[in-house]
């Protein structure tokens, strides 16, 4: 069990380190140092391949360090079939694209500025399907949005990858707080901090009264990760990224995030109204919103991007409509999903790259020039159309199985997966058909086959397609059914096969053939259709931007009013939060002082020094000049060290007339090298609004003063303290071994406050005389200009 452990760390670190290797090795191989940074996530792969007999067996490996033992927080892992699976797909497919961006990328300058980007985004996404720990978990999900945000934006000399990293980092951000809030409820409410654990509490959280909060939380960050309506525009829009990013991401890593949340809290939080009515009307929306989208592009990588926003919605219809089959369902499409789009994106990739363009209208006969990109187009293809003998199928006849019903509502409901399926299938055959067939036509490219680094990923991709729906007895018994039985909480055994349901599913998938043939038949003029019914749409992407805008907006105004560069603003600000905090929690919660009481054994010196402090605070009311009143100021400041002094804190005092002698004097050599108007400026309501806000803030400070010694003295802290200071830190001054020993950091704190002040201060007085000799030397008779 230690080996596990160890060597599931050391997978999980595998990433980072190729990030930090990555610069190093392609700086001294080129591409071809992209065989050696695959080795990374290849190893990852082969450790969590060791670990299938075992999960497959039905039980979950488990394991980690103590992070914050004191908090119960750790750095720990779960591997069931459902992290398990994603886990494989992620180091499985990284392999393939770390070799193909070796090949997609040569000679760019910034090569291995990506290969860091891409393992640190690999290590971001299996941290969040492998953590057991919920911080762990959602320290992960935030990096996903980062380390994309990164990728995204890779081109970053153009605006349009620029605002795409940015819309993806704000949408996909924004909804992670959301989770962090629904975490946190979910912790309170059960007790639970570990997800494992959490899988115990499904009848106390859906009983809870916090139970729809917590759902709409999850959902907020769930839905903006995987790009559900109406946050679907962000992924096509990460399209700005390379193709390796692009396949990378809508195969097996971010985008699936969202559904993997959903999967992994299926059995917390499923089997209610709620979320089987929120997650299936919500994912036919997406499907149905994405399939129309796909027909109107004419770029084969966005046509795959909207028909990847369709899949994650038939992703999270499946995972909520509440059926036997339809976790079933959704985990063959799951996988066969991460097959066929990691294959097509990089074709999509290898076509772009040999030929220029992705532009289908002017793609035609590439068959001839490139005939093994072809097959491994039209195997991608098949797989994405639901046909024999692909895995793709099996799906397709999974889904139509688990939502085919008399009643009105699953009717409706498959009639949007048919819809969505057709045009999905004539996608499929519009991307790997249609730029091959036909006569070859010029491109801005002599089109020609490509190098192995880029038909290597795809080859395999579009090969273990069949060879999972051949073998598909051992995939369920690997993969389907371990992942299925996570998701549903109970053990499943998946048997579909490449023999067809005989009766409703037979029927909706040759119906979905049909209608996928006729739009495919007529690709041309559906696609001009539909751009001309939604050429005047204004979605949510251009909403968006005036969200976007509208915020820049409000933002100048509020730090208009906030940050308007006057300091009287600013330090009238913070006396009123310091009023505020004083005053409403001693008024709120009734703990004002009883009453004051003039002390009956008050001496007469001690009474002509508090005299004293109030003549200095009158002087410094009544003063004409600032001066005086700076002088004055510094009397109050030594009849209070007196006070001190009086009552035995000989330390305490010597360090007050130290302060307020430095203050005098330091306050008086500044003020009479500032040009300050002779007169406080300051009339009428002004002079009175500060007036209220001091009295405030002095009647704060009496009234807890009063209401802190109204307690009885605990002596708890101080004991300690006159215990151990002499024998802990051998010191027999107790106030200077607090500051030295057991608070020692807190002085350390303050002398780094101390000397970036100084530097501050230092800096600003070179850049002024800086700023003189410039001038001077502009104007050296002294003339002005």
């Amino acid at each position: 069990m230690a080996d596990v452990t160890a060597l599931t760390f050391l997978a999980l670190c595998l990433p980072p380190i190729g990030a930090l290797a990555a610069p190093v090795v392609i700086r001294a191989l080129g591409a071809g140092g992209a065989w050696m940074l695959a080795a990374a996530p290849l190893l990852a792969f082969l450790h969590f391949l060791r670990l299938v007999p075992e999960v497959a067996a039905g039980k979950a490996v488990t394991g980690g360090y103590d992070w914050v033992p004191a908090l119960g927080v750790r750095f720990s892992w779960f591997l069931d079939g459902l992290s398990l699976t994603f886990a494989l797909l992620i180091t499985g497919i990284g392999t393939l694209i770390v070799l193909y961006a070796g090949g997609y990328l040569k000679g760019h300058p910034d090569q291995g500025r990506f290969f860091s980007f891409i393992f640190l985004f690999t290590g971001a996404m299996l941290g969040v399907v492998v953590s057991d720990s919920f911080l762990m978990f959602f320290v992960f999900w935030e990096l996903t949005s980062i380390t994309s945000f990164l990728l995204i934006g890779f081109d970053h000399e153009r605006e349009a990858a620029r605002r795409a990293a940015l819309q993806a980092l704000v949408v996909t951000g924004g909804g992670g707080l959301l989770l962090l809030a629904g975490l946190l409820i979910l912790w309170g409410v059960t007790g639970a901090a570990q997800l494992s654990d959490l899988l115990q509490f499904g009848d106390v959280v859906r009983g809870s009264p916090l139970y729809l909060a917590t759902l709409l939380l999850v959902l907020g960050g769930a839905f903006t990760k995987s790009a559900q309506f109406p946050f679907h525009f962000w992924l096509p829009n990460a399209m700005e990224a390379p193709t390796p990013v692009s396949a990378y991401l809508h195969s097996a890593t971010m985008v699936k995030a969202g559904v993997y949340l959903l999967m992994r809290l299926n059995p917390v939080m499923g089997a209610t109204p709620a979320w089987e009515v929120l997650l299936p009307v919500f994912g036919a929306m997406t499907l149905a919103t994405g399939s129309v989208l796909a027909i109107r592009q004419t770029d084969l990588k966005l046509k795959l991007a909207y028909t990847t926003v369709s899949s994650l919605g038939l992703l999270v219809l499946l995972t909520g409509f509440g059926s036997d089959y339809a976790i079933e369902a959704a985990v063959l499409y799951l996988v066969a999903h991460s097959l066929f789009k990691g294959a097509l994106f990089m074709v999509a990739g290898i076509i772009d790259h040999e030929t220029g363009t992705r532009n289908i209208t002017r793609l035609r006969g590439l068959r001839s020039a490139m005939p093994l990109t072809f097959a491994i187009a039209m195997a991608a293809a098949l797989s994405m159309a639901g046909l024999p003998p692909f895995f793709g199928f099996l799906a397709k006849e999974e889904i139509y199985t688990a939502l085919a019903g008399g009643d009105p509502y699953s009717v409706l409901v498959t009639a949007v997966a048919v819809f969505g399926n057709a045009l999905m299938f004539a996608i499929a055959f519009a991307v790997g058909l249609r730029p091959f067939a036909g006569r070859l036509v010029e491109t801005p490219r002599h089109p020609h086959e490509a190098p192995v680094l880029l038909w290597l990923g795809p080859a395999v991709l579009a090969l273990a397609g069949p060879l999972a729906a051949l073998f598909s007895g051992i995939t369920h018994g690997v993969v389907s059914a371990p992942m299925a039985s996570a998701v549903a909480g109970t053990p499943r055994a998946v048997s579909v096969s490449l023999v067809p349901h005989i009766g409703v599913p037979l029927a909706l998938s040759l119906l979905t053939i049909l209608l996928g043939i006729a739009v495919y038949w007529q690709l041309d003029r559906i696609r001009t259709l539909v751009a001309y019914l939604l050429h005047s749409v204004r979605g949510p992407d251009r909403g968006f931007d005036h969200f976007i805008a509208g915020l820049v907006r409000f933002a100048h105004r509020v730090i208009a009013v906030v940050q308007p560069g006057r300091l009287d603003v600013y330090v009238a600000c913070t006396f009123l939060c310091v009023a505020a905090i004083l005053l409403v929690p001693l008024v709120s919660y009734a703990e004002l002082p009883a009453g004051f009481a003039w002390p009956a054994d008050l001496r007469a010196h001690e009474a002509g020094i508090m005299l004293i402090a109030l003549f200095g605070l009158v002087a410094v009311l009544i003063a004409r000049d600032r001066l005086t009143a700076i002088v004055s100021l510094g009397i109050q400041g030594f009849a209070v060290a007196l006070i001190f002094l009086l009552f035995g804190a000989p330390d305490l005092a010597f360090t007050q007339f130290m302060v307020e002698t430095l203050a005098v004097v330091i306050l008086a050599l500044v003020m009479t090298r500032l040009r300050l108007s002779p007169t406080d400026p300051r009339h009428g309501a002004r002079r009175l609004f500060d007036i209220a806000l001091s009295l405030a803030c002095g009647l704060g400070f009496a009234l807890l003063l009063m209401r802190a010694t109204e307690a009885p003295f605990d002596t708890a802290l101080s004991d300690f303290f006159n215990a151990h200071s002499k024998l802990i830190a051998h010191g027999a001054n107790v106030v200077n071994v607090i500051i030295v020993d057991f608070r020692g950091t807190d002085t350390l704190g303050e002398i780094a406050v101390v000397a970036v002040t100084g530097l501050a201060i230092l800096a600003l007085i070179r850049i002024r005389g800086n700023t003189e000799r410039k001038l001077a030397a502009n104007d050296p008779d002294g003339e002005g200009t």
